[in-house]
Protein backbone atom coordinates (compact mmCIF):
# COMPACT_ATOMS: atom_id res chain seq x y z
CA UNK A 1 0.00 0.00 0.00
CA UNK A 2 1.43 3.39 -0.48
CA UNK A 3 1.95 6.04 1.73
CA UNK A 4 2.49 8.38 -0.37
CA UNK A 5 -0.96 8.77 -1.94
CA UNK A 6 -2.49 12.57 -2.33
CA UNK A 7 -5.69 11.03 -1.53
CA UNK A 8 -6.74 11.57 1.91
CA UNK A 9 -10.45 11.22 2.06
CA UNK A 10 -13.17 9.10 -0.39
CA UNK A 11 -16.35 10.07 -0.93
CA UNK A 12 -19.04 7.45 -1.81
CA UNK A 13 -21.80 8.64 -4.01
CA UNK A 14 -24.32 5.92 -2.33
CA UNK A 15 -26.99 4.30 -4.51
CA UNK A 16 -28.45 6.22 -7.11
CA UNK A 17 -31.65 7.59 -6.78
CA UNK A 18 -34.17 10.99 -7.25
CA UNK A 19 -33.74 13.14 -4.71
CA UNK A 20 -37.17 12.30 -4.01
CA UNK A 21 -36.76 8.90 -2.77
CA UNK A 22 -33.61 9.72 -0.11
CA UNK A 23 -35.59 9.31 2.46
CA UNK A 24 -38.07 6.28 1.57
CA UNK A 25 -34.82 4.36 1.17
CA UNK A 26 -33.31 5.71 4.11
CA UNK A 27 -36.45 4.16 6.14
CA UNK A 28 -36.44 0.72 4.33
CA UNK A 29 -32.76 0.25 4.64
CA UNK A 30 -32.67 1.08 8.05
CA UNK A 31 -35.34 -1.61 8.69
CA UNK A 32 -33.72 -4.10 6.73
CA UNK A 33 -30.41 -3.46 8.90
CA UNK A 34 -32.55 -3.50 12.29
CA UNK A 35 -34.42 -7.18 11.02
CA UNK A 36 -30.93 -8.24 9.65
CA UNK A 37 -29.11 -7.77 13.09
CA UNK A 38 -31.98 -9.28 15.20
CA UNK A 39 -32.98 -12.10 12.87
CA UNK A 40 -29.29 -13.28 13.47
CA UNK A 41 -28.95 -12.49 16.82
CA UNK A 42 -31.99 -14.30 17.55
CA UNK A 43 -30.69 -17.47 15.79
CA UNK A 44 -27.29 -17.38 17.71
CA UNK A 45 -29.43 -16.60 20.96
CA UNK A 46 -31.22 -20.16 20.20
CA UNK A 47 -28.74 -22.10 19.00
CA UNK A 48 -26.55 -20.99 21.92
CA UNK A 49 -29.38 -21.73 24.66
CA UNK A 50 -31.20 -24.99 23.40
CA UNK A 51 -28.84 -28.06 23.14
CA UNK A 52 -31.17 -29.63 20.54
CA UNK A 53 -29.56 -27.44 18.19
CA UNK A 54 -25.88 -28.15 18.93
CA UNK A 55 -25.08 -30.67 15.90
CA UNK A 56 -22.60 -29.75 13.25
CA UNK A 57 -25.22 -28.00 10.57
CA UNK A 58 -26.16 -25.45 13.49
CA UNK A 59 -22.90 -25.08 14.30
CA UNK A 60 -21.72 -23.78 10.62
CA UNK A 61 -25.60 -21.94 11.03
CA UNK A 62 -24.16 -19.53 13.96
CA UNK A 63 -20.89 -19.46 12.25
CA UNK A 64 -23.05 -17.85 8.73
CA UNK A 65 -25.43 -15.51 11.56
CA UNK A 66 -22.34 -13.53 12.84
CA UNK A 67 -20.57 -13.10 9.54
CA UNK A 68 -24.41 -11.47 8.26
CA UNK A 69 -24.45 -9.52 10.91
CA UNK A 70 -21.00 -7.87 10.83
CA UNK A 71 -21.89 -8.36 6.36
CA UNK A 72 -24.49 -5.65 6.59
CA UNK A 73 -22.75 -3.48 9.24
CA UNK A 74 -19.76 -2.83 6.99
CA UNK A 75 -21.38 -1.36 4.31
CA UNK A 76 -25.45 -0.66 5.28
CA UNK A 77 -24.90 2.26 7.91
CA UNK A 78 -22.64 4.36 5.61
CA UNK A 79 -25.33 4.02 2.83
CA UNK A 80 -27.84 5.23 5.50
CA UNK A 81 -25.41 8.31 6.42
CA UNK A 82 -25.27 9.01 2.44
CA UNK A 83 -28.73 9.14 1.70
CA UNK A 84 -29.04 11.52 4.75
CA UNK A 85 -26.29 13.95 3.76
CA UNK A 86 -24.40 14.61 0.97
CA UNK A 87 -21.43 14.59 3.41
CA UNK A 88 -22.37 11.51 5.02
CA UNK A 89 -20.81 9.87 1.78
CA UNK A 90 -17.03 10.77 3.41
CA UNK A 91 -14.62 8.48 4.38
CA UNK A 92 -10.88 8.63 4.97
CA UNK A 93 -8.49 6.63 3.03
CA UNK A 94 -7.80 4.24 6.04
CA UNK A 95 -11.21 3.67 6.70
CA UNK A 96 -11.49 2.94 2.74
CA UNK A 97 -8.89 0.31 3.33
CA UNK A 98 -10.64 -1.12 6.55
CA UNK A 99 -13.80 -1.70 5.34
CA UNK A 100 -12.87 -3.36 1.80
CA UNK A 101 -10.52 -5.66 3.74
CA UNK A 102 -13.81 -6.50 5.99
CA UNK A 103 -15.78 -6.74 2.87
CA UNK A 104 -14.14 -9.29 1.20
CA UNK A 105 -13.14 -10.75 4.54
CA UNK A 106 -16.68 -11.45 5.60
CA UNK A 107 -17.71 -11.99 2.04
CA UNK A 108 -14.82 -14.79 1.11
CA UNK A 109 -15.45 -16.39 4.41
CA UNK A 110 -19.33 -16.82 3.55
CA UNK A 111 -18.51 -18.49 0.57
CA UNK A 112 -15.93 -20.98 1.52
CA UNK A 113 -18.80 -21.41 4.43
CA UNK A 114 -21.83 -22.24 2.16
CA UNK A 115 -19.17 -24.74 0.37
CA UNK A 116 -18.87 -26.41 4.03
CA UNK A 117 -22.77 -26.13 4.72
CA UNK A 118 -23.08 -27.87 1.37
CA UNK A 119 -20.52 -30.58 2.13
CA UNK A 120 -21.99 -31.05 6.06
CA UNK A 121 -25.29 -31.97 4.09
CA UNK A 122 -23.92 -33.99 1.58
CA UNK A 123 -22.69 -36.06 4.57
CA UNK A 124 -25.43 -36.35 6.48
CA UNK A 125 -28.01 -37.48 4.02
CA UNK A 126 -25.47 -39.64 2.16
CA UNK A 127 -23.45 -41.65 5.01
CA UNK A 128 -26.02 -40.78 7.80
CA UNK A 129 -25.15 -44.15 9.73
CA UNK A 130 -21.30 -42.76 10.03
CA UNK A 131 -22.26 -38.82 10.17
CA UNK A 132 -21.61 -38.52 13.43
CA UNK A 133 -17.77 -39.19 13.67
CA UNK A 134 -17.13 -37.97 10.39
CA UNK A 135 -18.30 -34.40 11.89
CA UNK A 136 -16.84 -34.22 15.13
CA UNK A 137 -16.46 -31.00 16.66
CA UNK A 138 -12.64 -31.26 16.26
CA UNK A 139 -13.91 -31.68 12.43
CA UNK A 140 -16.23 -28.71 12.87
CA UNK A 141 -14.04 -26.69 14.12
CA UNK A 142 -10.70 -27.60 11.74
CA UNK A 143 -13.74 -26.67 8.90
CA UNK A 144 -14.87 -23.01 10.08
CA UNK A 145 -11.16 -22.58 10.69
CA UNK A 146 -10.26 -23.37 7.50
CA UNK A 147 -13.27 -20.70 6.07
CA UNK A 148 -12.24 -17.67 8.52
CA UNK A 149 -8.41 -18.39 7.47
CA UNK A 150 -8.81 -18.67 3.83
CA UNK A 151 -11.34 -15.67 3.51
CA UNK A 152 -8.32 -13.33 5.58
CA UNK A 153 -6.04 -14.35 3.20
CA UNK A 154 -8.76 -13.80 -0.01
CA UNK A 155 -9.41 -10.51 1.17
CA UNK A 156 -5.49 -9.63 1.89
CA UNK A 157 -5.02 -10.17 -1.74
CA UNK A 158 -7.75 -7.79 -2.95
CA UNK A 159 -7.07 -5.42 -0.79
CA UNK A 160 -2.60 -5.10 -0.90
CA UNK A 161 -3.54 -5.44 -5.31
CA UNK A 162 -6.09 -2.50 -4.78
CA UNK A 163 -4.31 0.55 -2.30
CA UNK A 164 -0.78 -0.49 -3.33
CA UNK A 165 -1.38 1.68 -6.40
CA UNK A 166 -0.94 5.68 -5.94
CA UNK A 167 -4.66 7.42 -5.45
CA UNK A 168 -3.70 11.26 -7.01
CA UNK A 169 -6.33 12.74 -7.82
CA UNK A 170 -10.32 11.76 -8.26
CA UNK A 171 -11.47 10.94 -5.16
CA UNK A 172 -14.91 9.84 -5.58
CA UNK A 173 -15.90 5.96 -5.60
CA UNK A 174 -19.33 5.52 -7.76
CA UNK A 175 -20.49 3.16 -5.13
CA UNK A 176 -21.89 2.93 -1.49
CA UNK A 177 -19.16 1.30 0.11
CA UNK A 178 -15.64 0.88 -1.04
CA UNK A 179 -14.87 -2.11 -3.36
CA UNK A 180 -11.98 -2.82 -5.98
CA UNK A 181 -13.40 -2.38 -8.98
CA UNK A 182 -14.92 1.31 -8.57
CA UNK A 183 -11.82 2.10 -6.58
CA UNK A 184 -8.90 0.62 -9.07
CA UNK A 185 -10.52 3.54 -11.39
CA UNK A 186 -9.58 6.39 -9.56
CA UNK A 187 -5.96 4.85 -9.79
CA UNK A 188 -3.06 7.28 -10.55
CA UNK A 189 -1.45 4.12 -12.93
CA UNK A 190 -1.93 1.36 -15.29
CA UNK A 191 -4.25 -1.08 -13.47
CA UNK A 192 -4.52 -3.85 -16.12
CA UNK A 193 -2.16 -6.14 -14.48
CA UNK A 194 -4.72 -5.51 -10.65
CA UNK A 195 -7.78 -5.94 -12.46
CA UNK A 196 -6.45 -8.92 -14.26
CA UNK A 197 -5.03 -10.69 -10.78
CA UNK A 198 -8.47 -9.55 -9.16
CA UNK A 199 -10.80 -10.65 -11.41
CA UNK A 200 -8.33 -14.52 -11.39
CA UNK A 201 -8.38 -14.09 -7.74
CA UNK A 202 -12.70 -13.99 -7.40
CA UNK A 203 -13.17 -15.93 -10.23
CA UNK A 204 -11.03 -18.79 -8.69
CA UNK A 205 -12.92 -18.71 -4.87
CA UNK A 206 -15.99 -17.88 -6.57
CA UNK A 207 -16.48 -20.47 -9.57
CA UNK A 208 -14.32 -23.37 -7.09
CA UNK A 209 -16.97 -22.98 -4.15
CA UNK A 210 -19.98 -22.78 -6.61
CA UNK A 211 -18.51 -25.75 -8.27
CA UNK A 212 -18.18 -28.09 -5.27
CA UNK A 213 -21.72 -26.98 -3.74
CA UNK A 214 -23.22 -27.80 -7.22
CA UNK A 215 -21.36 -31.17 -7.22
CA UNK A 216 -22.47 -31.89 -3.56
CA UNK A 217 -26.37 -31.20 -4.09
CA UNK A 218 -25.89 -33.72 -7.20
CA UNK A 219 -24.71 -35.80 -5.04
CA UNK A 220 -27.30 -35.37 -2.35
CA UNK A 221 -30.45 -35.55 -5.29
CA UNK A 222 -28.84 -38.83 -5.99
CA UNK A 223 -28.74 -40.02 -2.15
CA UNK A 224 -32.43 -38.66 -1.78
CA UNK A 225 -33.87 -40.82 -4.41
CA UNK A 226 -32.52 -43.66 -3.24
CA UNK A 227 -34.57 -42.78 -0.08
CA UNK A 228 -37.40 -45.73 0.22
CA UNK A 229 -40.14 -43.41 1.86
CA UNK A 230 -41.98 -40.13 0.55
CA UNK A 231 -41.72 -39.00 4.02
CA UNK A 232 -38.50 -39.35 4.29
CA UNK A 233 -37.41 -37.85 0.31
CA UNK A 234 -39.43 -35.05 1.51
CA UNK A 235 -37.60 -33.92 5.07
CA UNK A 236 -34.42 -34.12 2.96
CA UNK A 237 -35.49 -32.01 0.25
CA UNK A 238 -36.57 -29.68 2.87
CA UNK A 239 -33.43 -28.99 4.42
CA UNK A 240 -31.66 -28.54 1.72
CA UNK A 241 -34.12 -26.11 -0.31
CA UNK A 242 -33.33 -23.71 2.37
CA UNK A 243 -29.73 -23.88 1.36
CA UNK A 244 -30.27 -23.45 -2.10
CA UNK A 245 -32.09 -20.38 -1.85
CA UNK A 246 -29.82 -18.43 0.01
CA UNK A 247 -26.67 -19.76 -1.71
CA UNK A 248 -28.70 -18.55 -4.99
CA UNK A 249 -28.77 -14.78 -3.61
CA UNK A 250 -25.31 -14.92 -2.68
CA UNK A 251 -23.84 -16.72 -5.70
CA UNK A 252 -26.35 -14.56 -8.75
CA UNK A 253 -24.63 -11.11 -7.49
CA UNK A 254 -21.28 -12.22 -7.13
CA UNK A 255 -20.89 -13.41 -10.23
CA UNK A 256 -23.00 -10.61 -11.63
CA UNK A 257 -20.49 -7.84 -10.66
CA UNK A 258 -17.24 -9.68 -10.67
CA UNK A 259 -17.07 -12.27 -13.11
CA UNK A 260 -18.27 -10.00 -16.17
CA UNK A 261 -16.17 -8.06 -19.04
CA UNK A 262 -17.75 -4.76 -18.15
CA UNK A 263 -18.69 -2.91 -15.40
CA UNK A 264 -21.77 -0.47 -15.29
CA UNK A 265 -21.62 1.53 -11.88
CA UNK A 266 -25.58 1.96 -11.59
CA UNK A 267 -26.12 -1.53 -12.25
CA UNK A 268 -23.30 -2.63 -9.91
CA UNK A 269 -24.53 -0.63 -7.02
CA UNK A 270 -28.03 -1.92 -7.35
CA UNK A 271 -27.29 -5.62 -7.51
CA UNK A 272 -24.61 -5.31 -4.39
CA UNK A 273 -27.97 -4.57 -2.16
CA UNK A 274 -28.73 -7.98 -2.47
CA UNK A 275 -25.61 -10.17 -1.30
CA UNK A 276 -24.76 -6.60 1.25
CA UNK A 277 -28.42 -6.31 2.86
CA UNK A 278 -31.05 -9.19 1.41
CA UNK A 279 -29.26 -11.91 1.35
CA UNK A 280 -28.10 -11.33 5.48
CA UNK A 281 -31.82 -10.34 6.68
CA UNK A 282 -33.14 -13.38 3.88
CA UNK A 283 -31.31 -15.88 5.57
CA UNK A 284 -32.69 -15.92 8.92
CA UNK A 285 -36.32 -16.13 7.77
CA UNK A 286 -35.21 -18.85 5.26
CA UNK A 287 -33.52 -20.71 8.25
CA UNK A 288 -36.35 -20.21 10.37
CA UNK A 289 -39.39 -20.45 8.47
CA UNK A 290 -38.31 -23.34 6.51
CA UNK A 291 -37.05 -25.18 9.63
CA UNK A 292 -39.04 -27.29 12.10
CA UNK A 293 -36.00 -27.58 14.48
CA UNK A 294 -35.52 -23.61 15.14
CA UNK A 295 -39.13 -22.68 14.87
CA UNK A 296 -39.61 -25.23 17.96
CA UNK A 297 -36.44 -23.99 19.48
CA UNK A 298 -37.91 -20.20 19.27
CA UNK A 299 -40.94 -21.78 20.78
CA UNK A 300 -39.61 -23.18 23.84
CA UNK A 301 -37.43 -19.44 24.21
CA UNK A 302 -40.27 -17.57 24.27
CA UNK A 303 -42.12 -20.07 26.84
CA UNK A 304 -39.21 -19.94 28.97
CA UNK A 305 -39.31 -15.71 28.94
CA UNK A 306 -42.81 -15.32 29.47
CA UNK A 307 -42.54 -17.84 32.65
CA UNK A 308 -39.44 -15.85 33.87
CA UNK A 309 -41.53 -12.80 33.34
CA UNK A 310 -44.47 -14.39 35.46
CA UNK A 311 -42.31 -15.42 38.08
Amino acid sequence: MSNASLVTTFFLTGLPHTPALGTTLFGLFLLIYVLTVLGNLLILLVIRVDSRLHTPMYYFLTNLSFIDMWFSTITVPKMLMALMSPSGGAISFHSCVAQLYSFHFLGSTECFLYTVMSYDRYLAISYPLRYSSMMSGRACAFLAAGTWLSGSLHSAVQTTLTFRLPYCGPNQIQHYFCDAPPILKLACADTLVNEMVIFVNIGVVASGCFLLIVLSYVSIVCSILRIRTSEGRHRAFQTCASHCIVVLCFFVPCVFIYLRPSSKDAADGVVAVFYTALTPVLNPAVYTLRNKEVKKALFKLKDKVERFQTE
